[in-house]
């Protein structure tokens, strides 16, 4: 009881180094918490991914589209139990700045091999009935403001003109790390608009062929097998796994990330150094006051504990704070965001990894004082006064 009413008072003994220290902390850990978020975050859809589905694109590029032709022959490789399409649209609504992925599927084979997406059943029948309908993710309907039976009108980037659908139904996510960031829309519907606009070279074509195969297990043998089928043709494939696909688009900025999650660690690092040194002052400006408590009969154990306690306590006062600002800042960080991220939560792994943080802080500001104040002697701590 005696020590930490005595921590206390020490803390606000100088309420202005205190202050601006508190404020460093908290400013720090909220970066850390923050930073370690963006990059989970980054790497969501790769760890969300499913280790049973498989790409299928051009081997060339994905921006290349592959004949639909290549569909059936895909179906009837061994260990494929489901196959559907996708395609991309990169529509624009309203404003550039809007952006959203928008794909053309084929609404009963791509829902029954994403089960993680769930839309209402009345929905569900109202999406598959009507061929210039849409549906959206709960977070792209919250963020834009669309409501079931809305008319949405998308300005084609890759497909000249003005397109219009009618919003069918709104899905949301199984978890937290389902992506309710997107648009789907029918395949057929832009395949018979792609017609009829002219634009023939677009016609009967796909994105990416999406199989859902019997196990992980086999997943590399029906790959190799996919790709046999298109070997030496004039649109060869390449299959892989939903999560190698995943992280083939993280690897593109692999190096923002690597710098993001370095900053992340300096950060810390710098508020350590500053701590340490706030800490080293603290204890220089009251040699005489350790001397005379060791005077008293007070051991040298209990002024480390004293300097130590109090590091302590400044560096979770400062930490409990920064975490619990990180949970408010990150959700408005994300709705400012968009649809950027597929998911933006600050996990329980990212909050243990703060406090650890501030624990190391507290610990390696408080050291070098503490053992230092610990071994003074009487005689040259009161001869500081």
């Amino acid at each position: 009881m005696l020590i930490a009413k005595l921590l206390f008072l020490n803390i606000w003994r100088n309420r202005t180094r205190s202050l601006l220290t508190l404020v460093g902390l908290v400013v720090s850990v909220l970066a850390f918490g923050l930073l370690s978020t963006v990059v989970k975050a980054w790497y969501a859809g790769a760890e969300a991914a499913s280790q049973a589905r498989l790409i299928t694109r051009s081997s060339v590029s994905l921006i290349f589209p592959l004949p639909l032709s290549y569909g059936e022959r895909i179906r009837g490789v061994d260990g494929v139990r489901a196959m559907t399409i996708s395609r991309w649209f990169g529509g624009v609504y309203k404003d550039t700045r809007n952006f959203f992925p928008q794909f053309a599927v084929d609404p009963p084979s791509y829902f029954a091999i994403y089960p993680e997406y769930l839309l209402a059943q009345a929905d569900r029948d109202r999406f598959y009935r009507d061929r210039r309908s849409a549906v959206v993710g709960r977070r792209l309907a919250d963020q834009y403001g669309f409501r079931v039976g809305d008319m949405m009108t998308l300005k084609g980037q890759i497909f000249p003109g003005q397109w219009e659908f009618l919003i069918a139904g709104i899905y949301e996510g199984k978890d937290e790390k389902t992506d309710t960031g997107k648009m789907y829309f029918h395949w057929a519907y832009l395949n018979e608009e792609v017609k009829r606009r002219n634009l023939s070279r677009e016609a009967e074509s796909v994105g990416v062929f999406i199989t859902l195969v019997d196990s992980p297990e086999r997943a590399a043998d029906v790959s190799l097998s996919i790709d046999g089928l298109f070997a030496n043709s004039a649109k060869e494939t390449l299959t892989e796994t939903e999560q190698a696909f995943q992280l083939g688009f993280v690897a593109m900025t692999e190096a923002i990330v690597l710098a993001i999650r370095a900053v992340s660690f300096v950060v810390i690092l710098i508020i350590m150094a500053v701590m340490a040194n706030t800490m080293s002052m603290t204890a220089r400006e009251r040699t005489c006051e350790y001397a005379t408590l060791k005077a008293l009969g007070f051991s040298p154990g209990f002024v480390g504990r004293l300097i130590m306690g109090e590091a302590l306590l400044v560096a979770l006062v400062g930490g409990i704070v920064g975490i619990a600002i990180t949970f408010p800042v990150a959700s408005a960080f994300h709705a400012a965001t968009g649809t950027l991220f597929k998911s933006f939560v600050v996990s329980p792994s990212i909050t243990l990894m703060q406090l650890s943080a501030v624990l190391i802080t507290g610990v390696v500001a408080g050291l070098w004082p503490a053992i230092k104040s610990s071994r003074i002697r009487i005689v040259e701590g009161l001869r500081a006064l």
